[in-house]
């Protein structure tokens, strides 16, 4: 993937629909890997639908990979040519190569905006309720279900809805149990940290997460492991992600220490999605830059 993550959301600029990919192995989405800040925000980098950003029409063969192997040279965001049912040869709707990005892959903006209220929500009720931790964390439970039942009638996956109203649950029972209004912000504190050291251990056991994330929106399971040149791209363009979290807590580990609420909700707001767009910028940069010249791209692993 503020959507460890908290890398289903960069990186890159979205549609922010949630990812469903139907041969992933278990119920987990990307964003549950990128997201950064708390367990509401996980996916704030949810993938794109199955054949959103393929150029194709999502289907998959038996080994999860796109059809459309055949014929003409690979190239990325150009899909190759295919087969009609009757045999004649179907050119699949091509993907302008100047659209072709991680984020036109994992989108995200809307889910990231999304757990960004609860937080300010809480904020604003504490504040104009003369810094009541009751009534910050109320107002925060009642717009954090609000945005469950937007995402769940949007066709967000029931589990990661669930989970994001779990975190502004927890978030709000710490802050009412400790009393002290910045405390809400902890689980945000926890979840980077534990995303940051998530993706440094994916890269050290040459597991980076940005391309577990990017080949199960693909549905390439673990056939770009198989890429030297790809492996080696994913794995630097992951310490992108690494600095972003890192980036959070230098940030919000000093408000926190200084019951700056006011503050923590501001950085809250700003470290979500401008933070992640430029995540996904920057990493799709790296990507891009690490490859050497005349490798097919990221949908076509040289396996």
């Amino acid at each position: 993937m503020d959507r460890p993550t908290d890398p289903r959301q960069d990186l890159l600029a979205g549609s922010g629909r949630p990812a469903r990919d139907p041969h992933a192995g278990s119920s987990q989405q990307p964003q549950d890997l990128l997201a950064g800040s708390s367990p509401g925000q996980r996916d704030a980098l949810a993938g794109s639908a199955p054949g959103r950003g393929d150029g194709r029409d999502g289907s998959r063969d038996h080994d999860g990979a796109a059809r459309g192997d055949s014929g003409g040279p690979p190239r990325d965001g150009h899909p190759e040519q295919g087969r009609a049912p009757g045999g004649e040869p179907a050119e699949a709707a091509p993907v302008p190569a100047g659209q072709e990005s991680l984020a036109s892959l994992l989108g995200g903006r809307t889910a990231a905006v999304d757990a960004t209220l609860p937080p300010v929500a809480f904020v604003l009720g504490w504040l104009l309720a003369g810094s009541s931790v009751p009534v910050g964390a109320a107002t925060a439970l009642v717009v954090g279900a609000g945005v469950a039942g937007w995402r769940l009638w949007r066709g967000d996956r029931p589990r990661a809805v669930l989970l994001g109203l779990l975190g502004v649950a927890v978030a709000a029972v710490i802050a009412l149990r400790t009393g002290r209004a910045a405390d809400f912000f902890l689980v945000q504190v926890a979840s980077n940290a534990a995303s940051a050291l998530a993706w440094i251990t994916s890269i050290v056991i040459r597991w980076p997460l940005l391309g577990v994330v990017v080949g199960t929106v693909l549905g390439q399971r673990g056939r770009w492991r198989r890429d030297p040149d790809l492996l080696r791209a994913y794995s630097r363009a992951s310490w992108v992600w690494v600095a972003q979290y890192v980036l959070r807590l230098v940030v919000f580990v000093p408000l926190w220490w200084a019951d700056a609420v006011i503050a923590l909700g501001a950085a809250r707001l700003a470290l979500s999605w401008p933070l992640v767009a430029v995540c996904l910028g920057v990493s799709w940069w790296v990507l891009r830059r690490v490859l050497p010249a005349g490798h097919p791209g990221l949908r076509h692993p040289r396996t």
